[in-house]
């Protein structure tokens, strides 16, 4: 048996060679780490900045494509080989573990798991294959364009693209996103949908604007503060700049709106008399809180007792936020239910995410402007008062906005206006996105190469080339 000495001079080394283990990669964790995350087809690249101060280590980070820079972390944990950061600003977490030059870990939020590996060095994202992106010199005119929200004091930047067909003025239309903060592209699960929407518009004679919504990429104004009659300004403004080009026929001069985008539209066309026709893709037409209350039971990967159970939570989260109670009371109803729910939640987000961060910024999201005002608006009540007239497509295959329960609404909102030019229509096989999909499903989305079914592209174009 080893003697007292012996003892105390292993354990003595062992703990020296610990110490200097964990000072190491301290000292290796420190400095700037990238990264790609793919999120459903989409690449986001992220930049690490750890730093070692007097009363710890902190952090920041960045995520250059959606122009975000300097994002603190709250916390920077260094344990062994391990690194936790955490950000319970947006209810996210890193954890990862060092290995060599690299650290391989996840990335945690809104209840996914992610895998998300850092590297000293820059890293490139991958080349996916998307074959309706318009490549090579252009056969018309693309140009940068800028125009103004007077209303909120906002500068806005787009591109706007221009037939070279000889003709003098063209019919031209304003694409509007859906929800999320938006560039101009709607680049969503690594595709660009309304490039794609634009190309193809304006290779038929059809002028378009698209532009990064408020508070995104070149764009100014602040996104998060923003509700949906918020961003309808920011189209009554783009139909003002349309007005001032001498290529647009101010005759016609429509709307297309994607998801979000076509709640906006009827808005919009109710509010000025420059809007002639409307394309509504994938828009809804009942009250928010339906829509949230479908896509809770519809799109839950949960299974069984506990798809039931979250259902139930959620549902009864939503009928709290959609009251008329004050946003203290709902506050503290929302806690109440949450603190009571949660065994459930701790089956449905990523191990070693911490509960109350994750309860905190649901409330805070479920509190927010736009969710508030989303939950309560009744789309319905816009269509029944649009006369101009209206394209309505919806996929039969779009598992976030039910094509027959929102087509029906839209169908009878429009009927009761007494609107005589309206064609609403199913496209057989299509997404969300207008992909020709096989399950519909949003993790299908950024795994397709097609961005834009050629079948409902024609359709879109066709019809507004027929109004008269």
């Amino acid at each position: 048996m080893k003697n007292y000495k012996t003892i105390m001079k292993t354990i003595y080394l062992t703990f020296i060679t610990s110490f200097i283990c964990s000072l190491s990669f301290a000292q290796n964790v420190t400095g700037k780490w990238n990264g790609i995350l793919n999120v459903q087809g989409m690449q986001i690249p992220l930049i690490f900045n750890i730093e070692k101060g007097d009363k710890g280590y902190n952090g920041t980070f960045d995520s250059p494509k959606q122009g975000a820079k300097d994002l603190p972390f709250t916390s920077v944990t260094i344990e062994d080989k391990t690194l936790r950061l955490d950000a319970t600003n947006i209810g996210a977490f890193y954890k990862g573990e060092l290995m060599g030059d690299s650290i391989v870990g996840t990335w945690n939020q809104g209840g996914a798991s992610l895998p998300l590996n850092l590297s000293r060095n820059e890293v490139k994202e991958s080349k996916v294959n998307r074959p309706q992106e318009p490549q090579g010199v252009l056969p018309y005119k693309a140009e940068e364009v800028k125009f103004t929200n007077k209303k909120d004091g906002i500068t806005l930047a787009g591109t706007l693209t221009i037939p070279k067909d000889g003709k003098k003025q063209h019919p031209a239309v304003i694409l509007i996103s859906g929800s999320g903060p938006q560039n101009r592209d709607e680049e969503v699960f690594g595709h660009k949908t309304f490039l794609v929407l634009a190309d193809h518009l304006t290779k038929n004679g059809i002028a378009v604007l698209r532009y990064d919504d408020r508070g995104t990429a070149k764009s100014e104004g602040n996104f998060t503060s923003a509700t949906t009659a918020n961003f309808a300004t920011d189209v009554l403004s783009a139909v003002e700049y349309l007005k001032s080009r001498e290529e647009v026929n101010q005759e016609k001069i429509g709307l297309i709106g994607h998801s979000e985008g076509g709640i906006i539209a009827p808005m919009v066309a109710n509010r000025t008399k420059d809007v002639s026709y409307l394309v509504i893709l994938a828009g809804t037409g009942v009250p928010g809180k339906d829509i949230s209350l479908f896509q809770s039971k519809n799109l839950s990967t949960l299974e069984g007792e506990n798809k039931e159970a979250f259902y139930a939570y959620n549902k009864e989260l939503i009928e709290i936020a959609s009251s008329n109670l004050s946003i203290e009371e709902k506050r503290k109803k929302m806690l109440t239910l949450s603190e009571n729910s949660r065994e459930i939640l701790k089956k449905v987000v990523p191990e070693g995410t911490n509960i109350d961060n994750f309860i905190t910024q649901q409330i805070a999201s479920t509190l927010s402007p736009w969710t508030q005002y989303f939950l309560t608006y009744d789309p319905a009540k816009e269509f029944e008062k649009v006369k101009i007239p209206v394209l309505s497509l919806n996929g039969s295959k779009d598992v976030q906005v039910d094509a027959t329960i929102n087509q029906n609404a839209i169908r009878k909102a429009l009927k009761k206006s007494g609107n005589k030019q309206y064609t609403v229509k199913e496209l057989e096989g299509l997404n969300h996105m207008f992909q020709e999909a096989e399950t519909g499903s949003i993790m299908e989305y950024g795994k397709i190469e097609q961005t834009f079914s050629p079948v409902a592209l024609n359709e879109v174009s066709e019809w507004i080339l027929k109004i008269k």
